[in-house]
């Protein structure tokens, strides 16, 4: 399990669940965002989040399948190692990567074990 802890000034929106009796083609579950000051809205794998919460001004995730994998090009990398819903439910257009800058984040950790903080 992977937890991220957005920076300071972070704020949740999760979009109301639509029910629709089509399949999902294109298109996945209602949106999770982070939102930053500015107004900066960073989308996030809304079928791999597990837990989400907003407190004393930052966002917390907890992602269950995805894991850390490292800072690639200046930014923070995390891949989807299995899904959390069967394939009928999941958009076919869904990304297996999320990358995050560095300065949206205050901390990674896995499995319990901080993993990634700010450098000094």
């Amino acid at each position: 399990m992977v937890e991220v802890e957005f920076a300071d000034g972070s704020a949740l929106i999760r979009e109301a669940d639509r029910p629709s009796q089509l399949p999902i083609v294109g298109n996945g579950p209602p949106g999770t965002f982070v939102v930053f000051a500015g107004h900066l809205r960073v989308s996030l794998p809304t079928d791999q989040i597990v837990e989400a919460s907003e407190s004393a001004g930052r966002v917390r995730v907890r992602f269950g399948g995805m894991e850390f994998a490292g800072v690639d090009q200046d930014r923070l990398v995390f891949s989807r190692v299995r899904e959390l819903h069967p394939e009928e439910r999941l958009s076919p257009d869904r990304s297996h990567t999320m990358t995050l800058e560095p300065q949206w984040v205050a901390s990674v950790s896995a499995d319990g074990r901080c993993v990634w903080t700010p450098p000094a």
